[in-house]
């Protein structure tokens, strides 16, 4: 679980920390970071943007699949980035962090079901 720290004065901070508690586990996951993800999408070695089509990025690729058509989720990506697939590479300088902030990149940018 989560803590969430509000600074709000007497029964505002009460009723907001009650509200809070009462979402559901998950919904305040972070948004993934778009910017960043793009960066890498287009910047890693070797481009993703080379391979593959993804309206998000402005890329047109043509040996990878075009990733608005196939929408994969963010744990699809994440595999092939980590291992590799057909002609794919393994991406192996990448971070964890810019794996999982790639990842969520792809998921979001191509309206993937969470």
């Amino acid at each position: 679980m989560r803590e969430v720290v509000l600074v709000l004065p007497g029964k505002r901070a009460f009723f907001a920390g009650l509200l809070v508690a009462s979402l559901p586990a998950g919904t305040l996951a972070a948004e993934p970071d778009m910017e960043a993800g793009r960066a890498l999408f287009v910047g890693a070695t070797p481009a993703c943007a080379i391979c593959h089509t993804l309206n998000d990025a402005q890329s047109s690729g043509a040996i990878g699949p075009k990733l608005d058509e196939i929408k994969p989720d963010a744990a699809r990506v994440e595999t092939a980035i980590r291992n590799g697939i057909g002609q794919m590479p393994a991406y192996t300088t990448l971070s964890d962090k810019e794996i999982e902030t790639l990842a969520a990149y792809v998921a979001k940018a191509t309206g993937a079901q969470p």
